[in-house]
């Protein structure tokens, strides 16, 4: 059968070491081209890569050469037949040179999809590459798009007292500033009911209207000001990308001061508090105060052996947040350190724990971005807001329960 091969190009800012490591590490590759990887990264060794559409592919390592080049069989679902990928890297002005090779491709009407598929996927994946490897910047993530929209409940009365003449759409609470919903000048109680040509009356029918949109681009959209239909402009915005510290000393620094700011806010939350009160259970399956604090404990646990993991370079995944959960684990930590005081003191020292370990992660892990910014948005992201966004309203419900006189 004849075939046609298609061939894509790209400089990346990283060594050729690394860039192939990107090819054949399960992390490393749902970083920038897939949603799940596995691999044995050896020739005759096999792959499997999958989307979140469902779309999957598997096959095997025909060529294996550490830094220079690789190649492997592609065998994906719903294709007309299987294929090949070869991969070409040269080192280049401090940096690498990746060709891709994507071969095997037949001719003809049933191939015309695949051949359209590849020729647009794989340039927008090596963009992301770079993307990821340079800056730990996950393209997919940074492009999604952002309305800038905060939604408020719609009904047919509702609708009425507005004076909109349709009971379906999606009812603005606010527009946040900076966002293309406010530069098109859409406002509080404004009905949406079509985007980019779409209908979007609800979150469903708005998923399916932004489906292939990326920020940046400019849709139409349709709302009722009362009884007026308008159509405006707007442009998708794109989501903050936050900052991160560069370096590890500088990480460690946001970390210390971040726990210090954790630990003086428990102390003051949990002012006064009695070990029995600490010990009261709000209800048979809720976490006392106790419990509460062996969470965060857990928590600094986890995070040291997921940032150990990173480091033994082995395959990560990004549930930390459910193992410390567990509420037999948090009862084994309450039973080594029974008191409030003893679990506030060992709570100080994993934080410790962590500044120390953070503090000395090598110069090549930091610059491995897509593993660094992991361990760095945990740090500057969730430790601030887990204390007084997630657990604060638990922590003073449990109380107001243990100091309820009991029946």
């Amino acid at each position: 059968m004849k075939t046609q091969t298609l061939k894509f190009q790209r400089t990346i800012n990283a060594p050729p070491a690394e860039v192939f490591r990107a090819f054949t590490h399960p992390t490393a590759l749902r970083d920038w081209l897939c949603y799940a990887a596995q691999t044995d990264a050896r020739k005759g060794g096999r792959i499997y890569l999958w989307w979140d559409d469902g779309y999957y592919a598997d096959g095997v390592f025909t060529e294996f050469e550490p830094g220079k080049k690789l190649a492997f069989s592609w065998d994906g679902m719903g294709e007309p037949g299987p294929m090949r990928i070869q991969v070409s890297l040269a080192a280049k002005n401090g940096g690498t040179m990746v060709t891709v090779k994507h071969g095997g491709i037949g001719t003809g009407s049933k191939w015309a999809d695949t051949l359209r598929a590849f020729e647009r996927a794989w340039p927008m994946s090596l963009e992301n590459l770079q993307s990821v490897l340079e800056t730990g910047v996950d393209l997919r993530y940074a492009r999604l798009p952002r309305l800038g929209i905060g939604v408020a409940d719609f009904n047919a009365e509702i609708a009425a007292k507005l004076g909109v003449p349709v009971t379906q759409g999606i009812r603005l609470e606010i527009t946040f500033e900076g966002t293309g919903a406010r530069a098109a000048g859409l406002q509080k109680d404004d009905v949406m009911v079509k985007l980019g040509g779409k209908k979007a009356v609800d979150f469903p029918s708005l998923t399916r209207a932004l489906e292939g949109r990326q920020a940046g681009d400019k849709v139409p959209v349709v709302f009722y000001r009362g009884k007026e239909k308008q159509t405006a402009i707007m442009e998708l915005s794109r989501r903050p990308i936050p900052e991160v510290p560069s370096t590890a000393a500088e990480l460690a620094e946001a970390a210390r001061s971040l726990y210090a700011g954790r630990q003086a806010d428990f102390a003051k939350r949990l002012e006064g508090v009695t070990e029995a009160e600490a010990g009261r259970k709000p209800a048979p399956n809720e976490w006392n105060l106790k419990e509460l604090v062996a969470h965060f404990i857990a928590c600094e646990r986890d995070l040291q052996s997921w940032a150990a993991q990173m480091l033994n370079d082995r395959e990560v995944g990004d549930s930390l947040e459910f193992r410390p959960n567990v509420t037999l684990r948090l009862d084994g930590i309450v039973a080594r350190y029974p008191t409030l005081t003893a679990l506030l003191e060992e709570l100080k020292r994993a934080d410790d724990e962590s500044v120390a370990l953070l503090a000395a992660l090598p110069p090549e892990f930091v610059a491995r971005k897509h593993l660094y910014w992991r361990v760095a948005l945990w740090i500057t992201q969730v430790t601030p807001s887990h204390l007084p966004d997630e657990h604060a309203e638990q922590l003073r419900a449990t109380l107001d329960a243990a100091r309820q006189p009991s029946t």
